[in-house]
């Protein structure tokens, strides 16, 4: 073999092994990727184990801004209810003020704990503690004096026929029924429910039953 063919086959074998070495460096660089992928999602799961919040106070605060006080504390499971038992809606967050919490204010708790505000309307006073809405429960006909329309329907099975009539003879339509409370009932409390229809007169909240 001379000279020349000696050089071209050197050369050959310098590129081959370069190439070589190339390829290892660039597994070799991959793999460090890899590990460092895999290492920033352990951090991120350890992270995200830290779930342990201190409940604040919400009482006396508006509806809205507990709930926005709630989500920047980190709870984000949030209901609320009426404190009257008047079973009205919470629609308009910002015309409502918070009378109680179910969780006491400084308790450590799980971010994901659901908190559950007692309210009443700005206009209207705290009761001592919140009222509950009525219950049939034990198959009886439960007193719906003084309790809203809305409570009592709620509190019967969802299959019962119930009449609701305006107490003051004036026949008003009864449309938003937690604006409405119970006069007289039909059939009278401590009935045994029996699938028998249920008839309710009543009048506005602030208007005296006849």
């Amino acid at each position: 073999m001379n000279r020349r063919t000696l050089a071209c086959t050197a050369a050959v074998v310098a590129l081959l092994g370069t190439a070589t070495a190339c390829r290892t460096d660039t597994t070799g660089s991959g793999g460090s990727t890899s590990a460092a992928t895999a290492t920033s999602g352990t951090s991120s799961g350890r992270t995200g184990t830290v779930t342990k919040k201190s409940v604040p106070s919400f009482v006396g605060m508006g509806l809205q801004s507990a709930q926005d006080t709630a989500q920047e504390a980190g709870f984000h499971s949030l209901k609320s209810h009426d404190s009257l038992g008047r079973a009205r809606h919470q629609i308009l967050d910002r015309d409502w003020k918070v009378c109680s919490q179910n969780v006491k204010a400084g308790t450590v708790a799980s971010a994901n704990t659901e908190l559950d505000f007692g309210a009443v309307k700005l206009t209207e006073t705290c009761p001592g503690h919140d009222q509950a809405g009525p219950s049939a429960a034990g198959g009886t006909m439960p007193d719906f004096h003084g309790r809203s329309v809305k409570a009592a329907r709620d509190a019967l099975d969802s299959s019962t026929s119930i009449t609701v009539n305006d107490a003051t003879g004036a026949s008003r339509w009864v449309l938003v029924e937690s604006n409405w409370q119970v006069c007289t009932q039909k059939p009278a409390a401590g009935t045994k429910l029996a699938g028998q229809p249920v008839t309710l007169d009543a009048v506005k909240f602030g208007e005296h039953c006849p």
